[in-house]
Order: C-alpha cells, then sequence, then structure tokens
C-alpha cells in the first residue's frame, strides 16, 4: 500500500476544491487504496492558508485532516545534503521517517530538482499529484 505525504498545498488543494485531484486522493483513502499522511508542520501551513484565502473551506479541510495520519517531526539537522530550502527539509524528513512512499507537492520550485528522483532524495518519490495518479 503506498503512504503518500501530502505537502501543506495538497492540503489546501483537496479543502478548496472538492471536484480537484487533491481531493480525489482522500476519497481513495477512504476506499483503502492508500494511506494518507502530513505533519504538524504542513497541516498548520495549509491551515493558515486556509483561513487568508478561503475562510469558508476551513470546515472541510479540518473534516479532511481526520483522514490523515499525523507524523513525528525528526530534527532537520539529520538530513544529509540536500538542497532544500529550511522551510521545505522539515517535510522530506517526515515523510521519510513515517516511511512514506512519496512526498505529493505543488512545489515545483524547491522540489523540482528532486522530482521523481527517489534515490536523491532519501527513498521517497517525491511528485506532484498529478504525476502520482498517472503512474498507477
Amino acid at each position: 500500500m503506498h503512504k503518500l505525504f501530502l505537502d501543506a498545498n495538497v492540503l489546501f488543494s483537496a479543502a478548496h476544491n472538492a471536484r480537484g485531484k487533491a481531493a480525489f486522493l482522500f476519497d481513495a483513502a477512504e476506499l483503502g487504496h492508500w494511506q494518507l499522511l502530513s505533519s504538524t508542520h504542513a497541516i498548520e501551513e495549509a491551515r493558515r492558508n486556509i483561513a487568508l484565502n478561503y475562510p469558508l473551506c476551513g470546515e472541510r479541510l479540518e473534516v479532511l485532516l481526520n483522514e490523515v495520519t499525523v507524523t513525528p517531526q525528526p530534527a532537520t539537522s539529520l538530513l544529509p545534503e540536500i538542497a532544500l530550502p529550511e522551510k521545505d527539509l522539515p517535510l522530506l524528513l517526515a515523510a521519510c521517517a513515517a516511511g512514506a512512499s512519496h512526498l505529493l507537492t505543488a512545489d515545483l520550485k524547491h522540489f523540482g530538482p528532486y522530482m521523481n528522483r527517489p534515490l536523491e532524495s532519501l527513498g521517497v518519490t517525491i511528485q506532484t499529484v498529478g504525476e502520482f495518479l498517472q503512474g498507477l
């Protein structure tokens, strides 16, 4: 079973677009197709962004978060040489520590060099939601 670690932008997208690809991840998880994971770091960022941009979607985000297993956040000092911004390091570490098969994100600017390169990203396949779904 795939273990999908969701970045804040994926959580945000699922909350404000109930018919989008990110929301589909939650529908399929309910059917047992994969497990959804995230970290407190990503969840808090998603909550802040929803409150600022789509406050009426806050309740939907909270309902969706009931389907997400919150993973522990390891120390960023444990990360080998990976050139990610300081705000993104905790996400990759949390995904790795949780045994995630994938880290799903829309952040191509920062994660782009590591997309679909699990040997360079601690064994975690980093993809957009669309890439992940296409690969099924």
